[in-house]
């Protein structure tokens, strides 16, 4: 993707549908992260997208470091 003056550059965009297989959750629940704005979409028309990279940090910011015993 191109980048004009002032517009950042987007990885790839993915499907609610996608985003839903990759995590292995329902496409309703991904709906919901969205409806709650608990993670960055794109409005695209009547489309809604969300950046690979986003769904990525969304999920490292979800990790739980095991404990030491």
């Amino acid at each position: 993707m191109g980048t004009g003056a002032g517009v950042p550059t987007v990885g790839p965009l993915l499907a609610i549908n996608d985003v839903a297989e990759r995590l292995n959750v329902t496409p309703r629940f991904v709906r919901r992260l969205i409806a709650e704005r608990r993670i960055r979409y794109f409005k695209i028309g009547r489309h809604v997208r969300l950046a690979e990279e986003d769904v990525i940090d969304w999920v490292r910011q979800r990790s739980v470091e095991p404990s030491r015993r």
